[in-house]
């Protein structure tokens, strides 16, 4: 008997322990987008993604320009001259590559440039209201291999709680 009632004990005291922490969900996606500064984030980011796509139009323009030339002179051009315009053709590619590279990547970066300052303002704002009501955890709903399987009643859902924080509606 008194075996018995260890073991219930025993099988109890977990579930008492997790009575203490309180849990927390939160949709940080949600809350990003309808953060003001990730509009205008975006708007500067699309502002240098415009000037780029420019740029390449106009080394497109150029090498297809060239390239119908060439086309249209090759079988009259001597050996030599032919070969020189079809190196300059080859490195005109070439640049309008490299260029693209340099693009992507400046992109990118100016892209985690403006957003970071955002995504910190959010994280800060998160950490603040799970200070102030005293959470244990708060689990992140947007994440794509989600953090939590099973939100029970013993969660609570604090995404209008930092949207509050932030000023959202």
């Amino acid at each position: 008997m008194f075996k018995k009632l260890v073991i219930v004990l025993l099988c109890a005291m977990p579930f008492s322990a997790f009575a203490q922490y309180k849990f927390g969900t939160v949709n940080t996606q949600e809350i990003f987008n309808l953060m003001p500064e990730k509009t205008t984030a975006e708007q500067s980011l699309q502002e240098v993604v415009k000037k780029y796509e420019d740029e390449n139009v106009k080394m497109r323009e150029e090498f297809n320009k060239k390239y119908k030339e060439f086309m249209e002179e090759e079988a009259t051009l001597p050996e030599n001259i032919k070969t020189r315009r079809m190196q300059e053709i080859q490195e005109l590619q070439q640049r309008i590559q490299n260029f693209l590279e340099v693009a992507q990547n400046d992109i990118e970066q100016q892209q985690q440039q403006l957003m970071a300052p955002i995504e910190k303002k959010l994280l800060d704002a998160i950490k603040s209201v799970g200070a102030e009501q005293k959470f244990t955890y708060i689990f992140d709903l947007a994440s794509p291999m989600p953090v939590i399987i099973y939100a029970g009643d013993g969660s609570e859902d604090v995404t209008p709680a930092v949207k509050a924080k932030l000023g959202l509606k």
